[in-house]
This record gives structure tokens, sequence and C-alpha cells, in this order.
């Protein structure tokens, strides 16, 4: 039996009360704050380290939707690379599994990107009994233009968040390893756009976090997914060709979390980074009337987050990073970003690039200016939706995978039974 019209009408009564509660002086004046709080990321510190630093002045943009679309493409060729998965899989007899199907997508199109496939199983059982038939190099398939591996973590090295960590080192190592590969068949004067951060932030916390339950830090394919990306990084970096990592669910909270830490006499009442970033965008605060919204795309400026990642680690004597190369300054490999917001979306999107990039004005415009392009002309950037149509998984794939164990049972629970799975992979 679903909701009768008494529910309804009763918790149309509640979503009223609670409506009110926002609707008041309070909170009007703390988003009127947003500008002080905008100042104060000029440079944000705590603890004595810069958590946050501008670069160049800090400000907010608009630009019409009708205007980029009519102004030319900054780059003529744009490259995106995005993967597909099983998600990791259970079984009865404690096998974890998850296959990682990995492309790149180019506009204008070129088959022979397209053709090019990397799969990786990444397998984890916790018993040094059974082991399972990896092999230390790739087999190519579909004549010569494809390759596939299955890899192994060492038993014993987790006793929780096995799916998480199982689909993160799949995930990660197949598309490192994937855009490794294609890094000469993209041109230098093209545009490369990764789906999500420039880093794969999950696995390098977990790596770094002294854990008994979670010990991926020793773990061979982590280290070697570390390697990859500081050479992708430095692939881009000598050569100053453009990348960017474009996140579409930004969930990061240090900017909130550091500054409802100081002494500061504003409410804060947001919990993550892109609701207050979301809040500073929004239109109406800019003196545009709701019915022309959709008519514009509003960002604000590049900001660094120093001390982080790669540049944090590279300065590092931590045994785990041993005999890691990389050819820049540690602080090129900082996390930069800027924000954008698309009114007719009521999306905000997350731009990410390495410092060693963006410190260059006119490269830090460039790239800027052709995210602006791309949503204006497509929401989201058109190469990066080819990417995740050429390298999904479809959910008929994922069973007929999975089914193929005849071996091994798939471990259900009866949430599996009553929901089943969709089809958003």
């Amino acid at each position: 039996m679903t909701l009768e019209p008494v529910h309804i009408k009763e918790i149309h009564d509640m979503v009223e009360r609670i409506d009110t509660c926002l609707k008041g002086d309070d909170l009007d004046d703390g988003t009127d704050n947003v500008s002080s709080i905008l100042d104060m990321l000029k440079e944000l510190n705590y603890n004595g380290k810069t958590v946050l630093r501008s670069i160049g002045p800090v400000k907010r943009g608009r630009v019409s939707i009708e205007k980029m679309i009519q102004a030319d493409d900054p780059f003529d060729t744009s490259y995106s690379c995005d993967s597909g998965s099983t998600t990791a899989k259970t079984f009865d007899n404690g096998l974890y599994v998850d296959f990682c199907h990995c492309a790149m997508a180019s506009t204008p199109t070129d088959l022979d990107i397209h053709s090019m496939r990397t799969i990786v199983a990444a397998t984890y059982i916790d018993s040094k009994k059974i082991s399972v038939s990896t092999g230390d190099k790739w087999e190519s398939f579909d004549s010569g233009t494809s390759r596939k591996k299955i890899i192994n973590i060492q038993a014993g090295l987790l006793k929780k968040k096995a799916n998480d960590m199982v689909h993160d080192i799949a995930l990660y190592l197949c598309e490192s390893e994937h855009i490794l590969q294609m890094l000469e068949r993209m041109e230098d004067d093209g545009f490369f756009i990764m789906d999500g951060p420039i880093y794969p932030k999950r696995l390098m916390y977990w790596m770094v976090v002294e854990s008994d339950d979670v010990k991926i830090r020793d773990d061979p394919h982590c280290k070697k997914i570390l390697q990859n990306y500081i050479d992708i990084m430095d692939h881009h970096l000598k050569k100053q060709k453009a990348l960017v990592g474009f996140v579409k669910n930004p969930e990061d909270m240090q900017v909130m979390q550091t500054l409802k830490k100081q002494e500061i006499d504003i409410d804060l009442p947001w919990m993550l980074d892109a609701q207050f970033f979301k809040n500073a965008l929004f239109l109406e605060k800019a003196g545009v009337k709701r019915r022309d919204a959709n008519k514009y795309i509003t960002y604000t400026n590049w900001f660094m987050q120093p001390n982080q990642f790669y540049e944090k680690m590279l300065n590092t004597t931590y045994p785990l990073f041993e005999g890691i190369k990389h050819q820049f300054p540690a602080e090129d490999y900082s996390l930069t970003f800027f924000m954008v917001y698309v009114p007719k979306m009521n999306a905000i999107f997350k731009v990410e690039a390495p410092y060693g990039l963006v410190k260059n004005d006119e490269m830090r415009w460039q790239l800027t200016r052709k995210v602006l392009y791309d949503i204006a002309l497509n929401g989201i950037p058109k190469t990066l939706s080819k990417a995740d149509s050429v390298a999904k998984i479809q959910l008929s794939e994922r069973k007929q995978i999975i089914n193929r164990f005849r071996n091994s049972r798939i471990d259900t629970s009866y949430n599996d039974i009553r929901w089943g799975e969709t089809d958003e992979r």
C-alpha cells in the first residue's frame, strides 16, 4: 500500500513548517555575508598552514550562454577518458572482484582512438591457500588495439572496506594505464578532460592513513597508480598541454570545516564547499532576475590548495613514496580549481588542474574559457559524455559477466533481492 491522501496532506504540512523556518531573517543575514567569506578566501590559513589561496583576485564572473555558443572553440580537438565498472562483487566463497573497462573519446571523433580499450579485473580473497592466476604482463586482444590484466590484492590487507578498495584499485589502475597508453595519440594542442578529480583522492587517503583494517599502502598496485598519475601530470606539464578534471558532484568540505574552526562572527550553514559556492554564484545576488537566470553561467576565479596530495607526498621521507619519480618542483603538482554554476541545471561543477599549468596566465584563461564554452554548448562537456557512452558497462552486460562465474556464487542479501540493481554505472 502506498501513501494515502491523508498521509500526503500531513507530510505537506510538515514541509510547510520546515520550509518556513528557512525563510527567516537569520538565514538571509547569513547568505548576505557571502562577500565577506569570499574575502577570507584570498588566503585561508589554519594552524600556521595555508589551506586555500586565491590565484589572482577573488572574483565572481558570469558569461552569456548565447555569446559563448557563438564564440570559437578555444581548442580544435578535445579528448576525454572514462571507465565503466561491474562494481565490486562479493561471492559466497569470500572472493571480491571488480571489472573495469576504460576507453577514450575525442571530438572530432577518431575511431582508432575510440577502439582502443583497457580492461582490469581486480580480485581479493582473504585466504593464503587460494591464489588467483594473474600474470605480470598485459595481454593484448582485438588485433592488438586493446589489452587486459588480472591483478590480485594480497591477502590480509583488507579487513574492512574491501568493496571500496577493490573498486578503486581496479578503476584507477585501469584509467591511469589507459591514459598513459594514449598520451602520444593526443595532439599537443588538444584539450584533455578527465572524468572526475585529477588525483585518486580516496585511494590516496587510505594509503597514508595508519590503519590495521585497510593496509593498501603495502599493495604494489597502489604505488604503481601513484606513479602513473605523476607520469600523466609530468607529460602535460612538460609540454604545457591542456588538462582538467571535471568533477560533476563535488563533495569537498575542507574550506567550510576550516572556516568553522576560526573565530568569526558569521553564521555558516553549509557543510559542503559546493553548497557555499553555489550560493555565492547565485545569479539573483548579482542583480540578474530569475526569469533571465537560464541565459547565464557563473564561475569563480581559480584557487590553489597547497600542502595536499602529491605536493605533500613528494616532500616527505615516508617510505611509501621512496622511488616515486617526478620531473618538476612539488608545488607544480598542487591541486587548483575553480567552480562553475549552471542555473538552468541548478548544478555546480568543480574544475581541477595542477598548479604547474594554471600558474601560466594564458593557459589558465584558456582552460577557463574552454570549460565555459563546452558547458554553454552542451551542459556536460560533449567529449566527456561521449567517453561515458563508449566506456559504460550496461546492466545486462554486468549480469552476463558475473553469471559467467561457475565455481563462485554471488553473495546476495535481502536488499539485493528487494531492490535489485540499477543501470547507472
